[in-house]
């Protein structure tokens, strides 16, 4: 693998990183606002919870595409390891 392709992968890494923690940012705003709007306005029905449990579920998938790989999915990325170290080799 030369220099560009390595570098091309590492943006797309930093990419997906960038779109993980974009996520979770927006996903921790929004939910503290609307459980500042539920307590507000109907303290007595908690509804702002549905949000967060689902949204959450989506989250945690995205946590696991992302972060996945080394722990998950790790044969596939020793066997890519493997394969360059292969390559690399006169």
């Amino acid at each position: 693998m030369d220099e560009q392709e390595r570098y091309a992968r590492a943006g797309r890494r930093v990419e997906e990183l960038r779109g993980f923690y974009g996520h979770l940012s927006v996903y921790v705003l929004v939910n503290v606002f609307l459980f500042i709007l539920n307590m507000l306005f109907s303290p007595g029905s908690l509804w702002f919870y549905w949000v967060t449990i689902f949204w959450g579920i989506g989250l945690a998938i995205h946590a696991l595409d992302t972060y996945g790989s080394g722990r998950f999915f790790g044969r596939e990325e020793r066997k890519i390891r493997e394969y360059m170290e292969h390559e690399e080799r006169p």
